[in-house]
């Protein structure tokens, strides 16, 4: 939580920007002149704080950020039974029957509001008899990471879109057609690249981690590579890198050139942004402004409690303040609170089952991200089953000052964008993509896993699995599930499973998953390998409630019947046994069948084998065609059915 709460105060008494008010007109030019707003830093940082400021609206503050992020193999809910015409839809990958849904029309205005705002940062700054002072630079490359990261979340939710790299002014041509987002996520990292040298680290200016540095400009450069080099939704519908469908050793847009340790470079190609990725990587690391913190739920601990260290874990988290416009995490997110001193929550975001048991039952940021609890009042848990996972991340009850029993929103809470452990994961996939399972790649995986395992459990845990990574596919997979278990709730594994191309199959895996422990539990089939793996899993999850407080007698695996018979006082609650569902008919007769969680969840997606391209893409808005002579929602793939 920021003390001034500068993502909260819109500043509409001080500045009135230039807007694309519906995406395809401007309204009239800023009530101060241009020359007046960026003469000075002090002046120039309120327009900048405006850009900031649109991460309060609820397009951001749960939707794009967190509800949105679902379903994938670890993060997920179930909607209900049909479509509803809801954020529901979204969940259940059939955003195609949208385009009516006024959320997704108010993600897609307040994205290029945001861009437009940051444009205008842009050009006044460019402009200005101050420019080339310090604060002033760092206004400017803050534009640029604003921009950026809004164009991310655009190519990532809706594919191609409309690029505007200069605001809008009356008389400009504003309805255009898409711009093929590698195009776009070039032209973002050339930004980046040229700015990031004039902007503060985080420890070098008040705002710290509460306003996008210099680590996030690099962080981003990285991150913004490997979704270059990656994959993403064409409008044929299918799954493409770049170099597959356009011309990438010709076309300048495609091309970034950059200078790291006095050597030129110029990326064109996916080997060349892994590399790029790799070297940005690497470049962030060698400054040493930033470590792991030892303690992986201090992390979490530090943002509900407000606490915002400079050189830990977090390179930058959006500033929320505890009103009704500061943030959704804590409400929308988190660990549920059904009634409190310090208010109530509407959780929407799960984890599923399998992504539970995927943990080793030693690492300790399974309890930390996975809560099989929620609150009744301020002491008073109780135990969900097994697709009520929520994250535990969060809580409102960890809040150093409480809201209000009747609050809700507002918690303060801040929300993590990039964490250090990110780029060092990162920067191990980049080497192995280029090299293989190096020193270097190891190296960066063994430090971000070292800390989940106590000391006892290094050698095994640690040293010995990341040993056994011996070949690039081998790596690459553990790259995917280190990134699973380290990121779990934070709205990173939609858009990386987009990238690796990787998304059915995870969709597919998990619903064969969670069936197969279903069966195990309800000792089906178990004569069949897949199923079998899976029979020392927890079928019912045993525990007491003394004062309150629930103490978990089991928590992976199914207890022994003698110790069983030796515990007072417990209670049950149905574990993987629930994910297989007994059917009784009329007559007496028993089958069993998928649950409901598993087909629901992801029942967009119909491909049994995996390998087509997930309906990922949310449409764009019927008020937006409507008013467009180019924007279309045809191809991609989209689900418009209700089945």
């Amino acid at each position: 939580m920021k003390i001034n709460k500068i993502y909260i105060i819109i500043l509409s008494a001080l500045v009135s920007f230039t807007s694309c008010s519906d995406f395809l007109q401007p309204t009239s030019l800023s009530n101060f002149d241009e020359t007046y707003v960026f003469s000075n830093s002090g002046d120039a940082k309120k327009m900048v704080l405006g850009v900031y400021a649109l991460f309060a609206q609820d397009s951001y503050t749960s939707r794009m950020s967190s509800v949105w992020m679902q379903n994938t193999d670890v993060e997920a809910i179930a909607p209900g039974a049909l479509p509803d015409g809801s954020r529901r839809d979204i969940w259940s990958l059939q955003a195609g029957n949208l385009t009516g849904f006024k959320d997704i029309y108010s993600a897609w205005q307040d994205n290029y509001l945001a861009i437009d705002r940051a444009n205008q940062c842009i050009e006044g700054i460019q402009k200005s008899p101050v420019a080339k002072d310090k604060d002033m630079k760092m206004l400017l490359g803050e534009s640029y990471c604003l921009r950026a990261y809004r164009y991310f979340l655009l190519c990532n939710f809706w594919g191609d879109v409309p690029y505007f790299r200069k605001a809008a002014q009356a008389g400009m041509q504003l309805d255009v057609p898409k711009t093929d987002k590698n195009i776009i996520y070039s032209g973002m990292i050339q930004d980046l690249v040229n700015c990031e040298g004039d902007m503060y680290f985080a420890d070098e200016f008040s705002d710290g981690i509460e306003r996008m540095n210099r680590e996030f400009a690099l962080g981003m450069i990285v991150r913004l590579s490997l979704f270059r080099a990656g994959y993403g939704m064409t409008k044929s519908g299918e799954m493409k890198r770049a170099d597959d469908y356009l011309d990438v050793a010709h076309n300048d847009s495609l091309a970034v050139t950059y200078t790291i340790n006095g050597t030129q470079k110029t990326a064109r190609t996916f080997s060349d942004y892994y590399q790029m990725a790799k070297d940005y990587a690497q470049y962030l690391i060698s400054f040493n402004k930033h470590s792991l913190n030892p303690n992986f739920a201090t992390v979490f601990m530090n943002e509900n409690q407000w606490i915002k260290p400079t050189n830990d874990d977090v390179l930058y988290e959006v500033a929320f303040g505890n009103t009704n416009g500061g943030g959704d995490v804590g409400w929308c997110i988190g660990i549920p609170v059904s009634a409190s001193s310090k208010g109530t929550t509407t959780i929407q975001v799960g984890l599923t089952p399998s992504y539970y048991f995927s943990f080793d039952p030693q690492d300790s940021r399974r309890d930390v991200t996975c809560s099989r609890i929620s609150y009744t009042s301020d002491t008073q848990q109780s135990v969900g089953g097994i697709t009520s996972l929520s994250v535990g991340k969060w809580c409102r009850l960890f809040l150093p000052s409480s809201p209000g029993a009747s609050s809700s929103k507002g918690t303060g809470i801040n929300w993590p964008l990039m964490r250090y452990s990110d780029v060092m994961l990162m920067l191990a996939e980049a080497e192995n993509e280029l090299n293989g399972p190096t020193p270097l790649a190891k190296d960066m995986l063994a430090k971000v896993r070292s800390r989940a395992f106590k000391n006892g459990d290094y050698a095994a845990k640690v040293q010995g699995y990341v040993d056994s990574l011996t070949t690039k596919d081998a790596f690459f997979n553990a790259i995917v599930d280190e990134r699973a278990w380290e990121f779990g709730g934070e709205g990173l594994r939609r858009f990386d499973l987009v990238r690796w191309n990787l998304y059915g199959k995870k969709i597919v895996e998990t619903e064969a998953n969670l069936d197969n422990m279903g069966k195990a539990a309800n000792g089906l089939e178990l004569d069949k390998p897949e199923v079998a793996k899976y029979a020392n899993l927890a079928v019912q999850l045993y525990y007491q409630n003394p004062n309150g407080t629930a103490i978990f007698l089991n928590d992976y695996y199914q207890p022994a019947s003698d110790l069983i018979a030796s515990w007072t006082n417990y209670s049950t609650v149905d574990w993987c046994k629930s994910l297989y569902k007994k059917i009784t008919a009329t007559d007496g007769t028993i089958t069993y069948s998928s649950a409901d969680y598993t087909t629901r969840c992801w029942r967009g997606y119909l491909d049994p084998t995996g390998i087509g391209a997930v309906p990922y893409i949310l449409p764009i808005s019927s008020q937006t065609v409507a008013k467009s002579n180019y924007l279309t929602n045809d191809g991609y793939g989209l689900v418009t059915s209700s089945n």
